[in-house]
């Protein structure tokens, strides 16, 4: 069933996966930030050469379409050598129910 602008939340959960280097987080928080978008919690860690990020956003300020935040990510995460995904907290609630 479709989601309507009523049912969503405004937020998003953003991951980044990768090797560890310097400037993963100044892009991707540079990307969000130039969207209008708020981080509103960060957690990020590195085990032994691997980075590993994940933030829950609030889009509901932005003026950039949800597809369009997720294209610029992903070319961020590219430019980086990282794999970044944004889904909407609905959806990524829905994939991880056990």
């Amino acid at each position: 069933m479709p989601h309507t602008a009523k049912d969503l939340s405004g937020r998003a959960i953003v991951t980044i996966i990768g090797a560890d280097r310097v400037g993963i987080i100044a892009g991707i928080s540079a990307v969000i930030a130039e969207a209008g978008v708020n981080i509103l919690d960060i957690s990020q860690s590195v085990m032994r050469d691997f980075f590993t990020m994940i933030m829950m956003v609030d889009l509901s300020a932005s003026d950039v379409s949800f597809d369009d935040l997720r294209a610029r990510l992903a070319r961020k995460g590219a430019e980086l050598a990282v794999k970044v995904e944004i889904e909407r907290e609905e959806i990524f609630k829905a994939m991880h129910r056990v």
